[in-house]
């Protein structure tokens, strides 16, 4: 009885360490953080150079 305890504990150590479900949504979440990470900083990036260029828009207009 002893021994059939410890076996099923070891089968279930085993099952989850080859579990892999887990690790692989783990490893999405952190694929689409890094992609949305790149995407934030490409919009940043986008809305300087837009206020950059109304700026200069409306310097030139001001000049007028």
């Amino acid at each position: 009885m002893r021994f059939a305890a410890i076996k099923k504990a070891l089968k279930i150590k085993d099952s989850l360490l080859c579990c892999e479900k887990g690790a692989t949504a783990l490893e999405y979440a952190f694929i689409i953080a890094l992609i949305f990470l790149a995407i934030m900083a490409a919009i940043g990036q986008v809305a300087n150079e837009t206020i950059s260029m109304w700026d200069k828009i409306a310097a030139a207009h001001n000049q007028i």
